[in-house]
């Protein structure tokens, strides 16, 4: 296995799966970085977010990725497997779409969020996951938060997501291929 070989872990929401619109264009755009392999991990086999945390835990041994080769990225309750990930093993990256973070019902609702480069971007218009208690959550630990004017399925700003993501892996030293064309 190539040691500088970077992983990006890729975490579904509740109603959606690893062949859903957003974790598919997350997955193709970090296929195009060189030394770079997705796992869009399938979680559709449980609604219990304890069950996805471990099943991203099991992908991740599974990988042999270490830790700080490791981008998580994760939307709606994938955000909040990321971010539980990331606060049980420091990872080079963390991306959370609209993270299910500081709701009642989720066990660790508030995680301490570990990664060397995090990004969270959220709906004003979230209905699913309310804006202000991420916001806050990310005030407490002074990370960066883009709020756009989107609802849950940040659908309206898909491209600028995606803009996002690849500014994203190339702040955190992850080289774009070479297509040799000048």
């Amino acid at each position: 296995m190539n040691t500088d070989t970077i992983h990006v872990f890729l975490s579904h929401g509740l109603e959606s799966g690893p062949g859903g619109t957003k974790i598919q264009a997350l997955k193709a755009s970090a296929e195009t970085f060189a030394d770079v392999r997705a796992h869009a991990i399938d979680h559709r086999s449980s609604r219990d977010p304890a069950v996805r945390l471990a099943q991203m835990q099991d992908a991740i041994a599974a990988s042999g990725a270490a830790p700080e080769n490791i981008i998580l990225a994760g939307s709606s309750m994938g955000g909040w497997v990321c971010a539980q990930t990331s606060e049980q093993t420091p990872v080079l990256g963390c991306f959370l779409l609209a993270p299910a973070l500081a709701l009642p019902d989720y066990p660790q609702s508030s995680p301490g969020i570990l990664a060397r480069h995090v990004q969270i971007i959220h709906g004003w218009d979230d209905d699913i996951v309310p804006p202000m208690p991420v916001i806050e959550l990310a005030r407490q630990q002074e990370l960066p938060v883009l709020m756009l004017p989107d609802g849950h399925r940040l659908a309206k700003s898909l491209g600028r997501v995606i803009g996002e993501f690849r500014a994203f892996l190339l702040r955190a030293g992850i080289k774009e291929t070479d297509t040799g064309q000048k």
